[in-house]
């Protein structure tokens, strides 16, 4: 029996999501004829018009399941069905982890009588929050004698032991099997903890989140792939629910995803999958791209073979792959690989950041045509790339640009606001905390700009300087030293009187001044008679009062104050929780206390949503590191590779977890050599090259500096591209002018 689903094989920008689509369309708009005998024994009723049996038989129902692998796919993916389709069809659009969780908190009744869970309704946990609860769970077993052996600090041992229960659960095993795999995948090693330990320890964790009613990653895979996907009554529903499935990208999808498409095509389904050769960009974070290869034996494969249009690909990966391979080949590269070399990181950043500033006030390449590339992006690098684009008005944007919340001026000064109203968190504040809060919360109102142009000249450096203050900071300084009154339980501030040169501050300063201790003192009466329902609530009124108050605020600030209240409120909501399980004696503000130690910690929160702007994409140079460039399934006419001669290229960007290769299903707790990394990092390093020539159309600059930031020499794998490229920028030799386009 010929198979209605399709596998779709291809390279990066071959055509694979296109193909998906066009699929797609084609059953739901079949002229294929199905004879009337064959519909009326299937439904006793006279069959009309030219649709596909699968859409026919179950028409009323919501038929499609789409997939892709992250989330920005998700929403490009679903917008192009939809519109392909007219909308006629009804399609959800997921992430296979976002649909796990959906499918979870349906069916969680199901669940509370197979597994004899208390009957309470289910939270997601954010990881910042699932690692704060761990360590305070492990914290009596992990002594230093635990924390010697493993040879990190608790932080990161407590996210690598959570990490093994997450890559446990992608690759479809139980937590109680963790222990065994481990076991057989270490062998003899004793560098690190007694796998019996580590999954004793997950298996306390996992039952005390689910005693709770809460749930993260790892556990709601496990409980989807464990418990619902093996349920009858669960397996009907699904079936009568989805028709058809679409998933692109394959190669990123965790193991147990392949269960669910088999369950679907066992019961009837068609599906559609793209699948990527020379992707699998979450190799090492749970995806597993040779077992879901497994389902084209289930489907007629569809191989396409045409490079991408407009790509160097055909032009340069042989020879690149030639050279990384056999660095001893004598070869040259094309005139279409550039290369920029320095001494010195910085004079690297300086002058790569120059000739693309050169580039594009010469218009031979617009900003949105320009990609800067990095294994890695340190702080350093990032502003000083940034600051000198931006002082030639030039914009940048940072994609999925993870830095901690408390990096942001605007969230340290609601810290310390919440820290002198609040009685008990005297501590928490200094005096440059308090000059800090008061230069940001007296922010001058600006018009907003009509101009497009200037809205795209926005960036987030750009934006912070563009703010103006009513009390700078040798103001906030003076009234901090003067005013401030230190003290554990009820710092104060004092009226700016106190100060005897007061007349100094100004009569802009001291307005605003009075303004800021006039509502901080209202906040602190309304807090003693109860008055202000929860932290939150002040955050949003401090939010209301000094930075909104009726102006448009940039989108980084915007995202960073959004990510703050979605962070508070879900805080909140797990103390709620584990107070109503196990009330505690604590005094009344130790929340506040954690909240703002936990962001102190720099923890990395959760992305809001939406996690970008709404309207057309901007107008700037795409700054990234290697894993979320290929993530992000973007393509550009420039490439300038950065820190080519580093070794974090054979990484692929992007840190393995702990413990991933002896998940995978291929070769489930087999022991990782170091011939297994060495070929895993080769493997690697050419779907790279690969991958990002196939989305570069015109240039590729590799910038290489002799020197790393640390002072150390680059010798990465990269280094003989650098070697055989015959246009070279350097700092000793003229600068290269290419003539205009």
């Amino acid at each position: 029996m010929v198979s209605h689903s399709v596998w779709i094989v291809g390279t990066s920008r071959s055509g694979k999501t296109a193909r998906l689509v066009e699929q797609f369309c084609n059953w739901v708009t079949s002229e294929k004829q199905y004879t009337e005998s064959f519909y009326t024994k299937k439904t006793g009723r006279k069959k009309t018009g030219h649709v596909p049996e699968f859409l026919y038989l179950k028409q009323t129902e919501p038929g499609v399941l789409v997939l892709a692998a992250n989330d920005d796919n998700r929403r490009e993916l679903g917008d192009i069905i939809v519109t392909s389709t007219l909308g006629k069809y009804p399609v959800r659009a997921k992430t296979p982890l976002g649909f796990f969780q959906d499918e979870v908190i349906l069916f969680w009744p199901l669940l509370i009588n197979s597994l004899n869970l208390k009957a309470q309704f289910p939270v997601r946990l954010r990881p910042e929050t699932e690692q704060e609860l761990a360590t305070k769970l492990w914290r009596p077993q992990l002594d230093e004698e635990i924390l010697r052996i493993a040879g990190v600090n608790e932080s990161r041992l407590v996210r690598r032991i959570l990490d093994l229960l997450q890559l446990a659960a992608y690759s479809g095993m139980p937590c109680e099997d963790i222990a065994q795999i481990l076991a057989k995948g270490l062998g003899e090693n004793t560098t690190t903890l007694e796998p019996e330990f580590l999954a004793s320890l997950l298996l306390d964790w996992r039952n005390w989140c689910l005693e709770r009613g809460l749930l993260t990653y790892g556990i709601i895979t496990e409980l989807y792939s464990q418990h619902l996907l093996s349920d009858r009554n669960y397996q009907q529903h699904l079936t009568k629910r989805y028709q058809a499935v679409l998933a692109d990208d394959v190669d990123d999808y965790p193991s147990v995803a392949r269960l669910l498409f088999e369950l679907l095509l066992d019961r009837g389904a068609v599906g559609a999958f793209s699948y990527n050769p020379d992707g699998a960009v979450r190799l090492g974070l749970g995806a597993d791209p040779n077992y879901l290869e497994g389902l084209a034996e289930r489907c007629r494969v569809e191989i396409l073979n045409g490079p991408p249009p407009e790509s160097l690909s055909e032009q340069l990966t042989k020879q690149m792959v030639e050279l990384v391979t056999e660095p001893m080949v004598m070869l040259s590269l094309p005139k279409t690989v550039y290369s920029i070399q320095t001494t010195s990181r910085a004079q690297l950043l300086r002058q790569t950041a120059e000739e693309i500033a050169n580039a594009i006030q010469s218009q031979q390449v617009q900003p949105e045509e320009v990609a800067i590339i990095a294994p890695g992006l340190d702080a350093i690098a990032r502003y000083t790339l940034v600051e000198i684009l931006v002082k030639q008005n030039i914009p940048v944007e940072s994609l999925n640009d993870q830095r901690p919340l408390i990096s942001s001026p605007v969230i340290r000064a609601l810290l310390t606001m919440l820290a002198l109203v609040y009685p008990g968190l005297g501590r928490l504040v200094d005096r440059d905390a308090v000059a800090e809060m008061l230069v940001v919360l007296s922010r001058k109102q600006q018009p907003p700009e009509n101009s497009t142009d200037a809205m795209n000249r926005v960036s987030t450096t750009d934006a912070m300087n563009r703010v103006s203050t009513n009390i700078d900071p040798v103001r906030a300084g003076l009234i901090a030293d003067y005013c401030f009154v230190p003290h554990p339980d009820r710092p104060n501030l004092l009226p700016v009187s106190t100060f005897e040169r007061w007349d100094r501050i100004g009569y802009a300063a001291t307005t605003a001044y009075n303004g800021i201790l006039e509502w901080l003192e209202q906040q602190r009466s309304q807090q003693e008679l109860r008055l202000i329902p929860s932290p939150i609530s002040l955050l949003d009124r401090a939010i209301q009062r000094f930075l909104w108050n009726g102006s448009n605020l940039p989108y980084e600030q915007l995202a960073a104050l959004r990510e703050l209240l979605e962070t508070a409120q879900h805080y909140w909501e797990i103390d709620t929780r584990l107070r109503q399980i196990a009330p505690v004696e604590t005094t009344p503000h130790t929340t506040i206390i954690e909240f703002i130690q936990l962001l102190r910690r720099g923890t990395i929160t959760a992305n809001p949503y939406p996690v970008r702007p709404i309207g057309g994409a901007r107008k700037a140079v795409t700054l990234a590191t290697i894993f979320q460039y290929r993530s992000s399934r973007r393509s550009h006419r420039w490439h300038f590779w950065l820190d080519a001669g580093s070794p974090l290229w054979a990484k692929g960007g992007a840190a393995t977890l702990f413990g991933a290769p002896f998940f995978l299903r291929d070769r489930l707790g087999e022991p990782w050599t170091a011939e297994d990394e060495k070929l895993a990092e080769e493997q690697r390093l050419q779907r790279i090259l690969t991958d990002l020539l196939s989305r570069v159309s015109e240039r590729v600059y590799l910038c290489h500096s002799d020197l790393a930031v640390n002072g150390q020499e680059q010798l990465g794998p990269l280094l003989p591209l650098v070697n055989a490229c015959v246009t070279v920028i350097s700092e000793s030799t003229e600068k290269f002018r290419s003539p205009t386009s």
